[in-house]
């Protein structure tokens, strides 16, 4: 069993490739027509199961879940408690922080977004 140095500090490490991966499949161009194709997968099949399933491509909380249990398995890490528990705590711990990774991504880049229109209105006006 790791120290609860060591374990917060995978904590917050492994937060960022399941918080990457997870925004990436989300939202992110390259997985566009994937990501459309389930949108429309999710609206339209016809049991709810499906629907659902078609839904964690589109959703990055859901989806993080997904990514999270692939790390998990992957890395063997547990989270206070060395048996089953230490598992079930890791994954949303890591489902947490992995959102809050998330959620600092989403409005810096809406910051960002925000300044270069901010920027652009600027530019015209000096142009004028």
């Amino acid at each position: 069993m790791m120290e609860i140095s060591l374990q917060l500090i995978w904590l917050f490490v492994l937060a960022v490739p399941i918080s990457c991966i997870s925004w990436t499949v989300t939202h992110e161009e390259v997985f566009r027509e994937a990501r459309e194709w389930c949108v429309k997968c999710s609206q339209n099949k016809k049991t709810l199961i499906q629907r659902k399933f078609f839904y964690l491509f589109t959703c990055e909380y859901c989806f993080s879940h997904y990514v999270t249990l692939f790390f998990l398995i992957i890395t063997d890490y547990k989270l206070l408690l060395p048996d089953w528990k230490g598992f079930i705590i890791a994954g949303f711990a890591l489902v947490f922080i992995a959102n809050i990774y998330m959620s600092l991504l989403a409005l810096l880049r809406q910051a960002i977004k925000k300044e270069k229109v901010v920027i652009a209105e600027i530019e015209n006006k000096q142009q004028d």
